[in-house]
C-alpha cells in the first residue's frame, strides 16, 4: 500500500491536463508503470483502481474493474484528459497484462467442452472430416447430396470430393459447424468409422490392402500439413488449433460482450431515465401553458366586463346630461313665453332675452359634448392598452414556450449523441461542441425573458 501511494503522489505530479487528441499518446507513460509494478492493481489478491485510491471502492472483481477504466476512459466532459488517459492505460493493462484475472464466474453464453488428453491434439477448425478408399468411377457417378445424407445424422455442411482420373480411388472432405456442436458431430463421425475398424490407424495399417470399405477420420495437424490435395485444401480453409485455446479465446470473447453489455445496460438505464425526466419536464411546460392560457381567457373576460361597464357608464351619464339640458331648456322657454306676455316689454329686452338663451344653450350643448367625447377617448384609451397588454403577454408566451422546447430538444440530442456517438471522432465532437453553445446562449435568452 506504501508503493502504491508513492507511485500515485509522484504520477499526480506531471502536467495538469492534456486533450482530447493526446490521449492514446499519453496513456503509454502510466501503462509502463502499470507494467513495472510502479503503480499497483493487484494487492493481497485484491484487485483495484491505482488512480482512483482513496476515492472509489478499491475491492473489485476483474469485470467490474475493466468496465470502470473502460468507463471513465469514455466518459463525459467533466472528466479531465489525464483521467481518461489514466483510466485507458489501466483498461489496456487489464486486456493484455492481467487476463488470467478474469472472473471465472461470469456466465458464459456457450458451455465449453472438458479437453480430455485426446483432445488436446491440433484439430483443423473450423472442424473437418476425413473420408478415403472412395472408389474412384463409383464417387465420380454421385453427387454432393449423397454424401450429405449419407452422413445426415452428423449434420455436416459440405461434401468436398477429390477426384483423380489416374488414381484408383478418391477422397472427400466433410465440414461441419465451427462451433461445439458442430465439434461433437466430427467426434461422433469419427467415432463411428473407429467403431466399424475404419479409422485414421486402421487405414494406417491396411493401407496397402485396404479392401472396398471407406476409412475416416477427424483432420488434424498431420493431414493438414500432408501433401497432396486434402492437406491443400485443409491449408486453404481453415488452421490448426487446440480446444484448450479456442475455448480460452471464446471466454475471453464472451466476457467482453458481457462487459459490453452490461455498459450498454446502463446506458439505456440512463436514457430511459433521462427520457422520463424530459417527460415530465414537457408535462409540467403544458400544464404552465395551460395555467397561462386560462390567465389570458380570464383577463380577456375581465377586459370586455370592463368595457361594457365603461359604456354602460357613458351612455348613462349623456342621458343625464341631456335631460338636464332639456330641463334647462323648458326653464327659458317658461321665462320667454313670461317676458312675451308682458306688454310694457322693450324690444332690446326682448333681443337680450333670446340672445342670453341661446348663448346659455350653446354653452350647455358644447359641455354635454366635451364631456361625452372626453368618456370616448378615455374609453378608447383603456381599451387600446388592454389590448395591447393581451398582445404582449401573448408575445411572450409564445417565446417562452419556444425556447423551452428548443432547449430540452438540444439536451435530448446532447444526451443521445454522449451515449450513442463515438467519443474518437472529431465531427462529432465538433457538432456537440456546437449544440453545447447553442444551448447555453437559449438559455441566457429565457433567463432574460423571465
Amino acid at each position: 500500500m506504501k508503493c502504491l501511494h508513492r507511485g500515485q503522489m509522484d504520477y499526480s505530479s506531471e502536467e495538469s491536463d492534456i486533450g482530447e487528441s493526446e490521449l492514446d499518446e499519453y496513456k503509454d507513460k502510466p501503462y509502463e508503470q502499470l507494467q513495472a509494478g510502479k503503480l499497483k492493481v493487484k494487492i493481497n489478491g485484491t484487485l483495484s483502481c491505482p488512480f482512483c485510491a482513496g476515492k472509489k471502492k478499491q475491492d473489485y472483481k476483474y469485470k467490474d474493474l475493466l468496465q470502470h477504466a473502460s468507463g471513465v476512459a469514455k466518459g463525459s466532459a467533466n472528466r479531465s484528459g489525464k483521467q481518461k488517459a489514466n483510466h485507458l492505460a489501466l483498461a489496456k493493462y487489464l486486456e493484455i497484462d492481467l487476463a488470467s484475472e478474469m472472473d471465472q464466474g461470469q456466465p458464459l453464453v456457450v458451455t465449453p467442452v472438458i479437453p480430455t488428453e485426446e483432445q488436446e491434439d491440433m484439430y483443423v477448425w473450423p472442424w473437418m472430416g476425413i473420408i478415403v478408399n472412395l472408389v474412384a468411377e463409383e464417387a465420380a457417378s454421385l453427387h454432393g447430396d449423397h454424401f450429405l445424407q449419407k452422413f445426415s445424422r452428423y449434420k455436416p455442411l459440405e461434401v468436398h470430393t477429390f477426384l483423380n482420373e489416374q488414381e484408383v480411388v478418391s477422397e472427400a472432405i466433410v465440414t461441419f459447424n465451427n462451433d461445439w456442436n458442430g465439434f461433437m458431430n466430427a467426434t461422433e463421425f469419427e467415432k463411428a468409422f473407429e467403431t466399424e475398424h475404419h479409422g485414421k490407424k486402421d487405414w494406417s495399417a491396411q493401407k496397402l490392402h485396404p479392401g472396398t470399405s471407406i476409412y475416416g477420420w477427424c483432420a488434424r495437424a498431420d493431414d493438414y500439413v500432408s501433401r497432396g490435395a486434402i492437406g491443400e485444401f485443409l491449408r486453404m480453409q481453415g488452421k490448426l488449433r487446440t480446444i484448450s485455446g479456442i475455448v480460452q479465446e471464446v471466454s475471453r470473447v464472451v466476457a467482453k460482450l458481457a462487459i459490453k453489455i452490461d455498459m450498454t445496460n446502463e446506458n439505456l438505464d440512463q436514457l430511459h431515465y433521462k427520457y422520463n425526466e424530459k417527460t415530465m419536464s414537457l408535462t409540467r411546460m403544458l400544464e404552465e401553458k395551460d395555467r397561462l392560457h386560462s390567465v389570458f381567457v380570464e383577463e380577456t373576460r375581465n377586459l370586455q366586463r370592463y368595457a361594457r361597464h365603461s359604456v354602460q357608464r357613458i351612455l348613462e351619464e349623456q342621458e343625464k346630461l341631456s335631460y338636464e339640458l332639456e330641463t334647462r331648456k323648458r326653464k327659458l322657454d317658461n321665462r320667454s313665453k313670461e317676458l312675451n306676455k308682458r306688454e310694457a316689454m322693450t324690444e332690446p329686452e326682448k333681443q337680450k332675452l333670446d340672445d342670453e338663451r341661446k348663448k346659455l344653450a350653446s354653452m350647455e350643448q358644447r359641455k354635454a359634448d366635451e364631456n361625452v367625447l372626453r368618456l370616448v377617448e378615455e374609453q378608447k384609451r383603456e381599451k387600446e392598452d388592454a389590448l395591447n397588454k393581451i398582445l404582449q403577454l401573448e408575445k411572450q408566451l409564445d417565446a417562452k414556450q419556444k425556447l423551452e422546447m428548443d432547449i430540452e430538444e438540444l439536451k435530448g440530442k446532447l444526451q443521445v449523441m454522449k451515449h450513442l456517438g463515438d467519443d474518437d471522432d472529431a465531427a462529432v465532437q465538433a457538432k456537440m461542441q456546437e449544440m453545447t453553445s447553442e444551448l447555453e446562449e437559449k438559455i441566457e435568452d429565457l433567463e432574460n425573458l423571465v
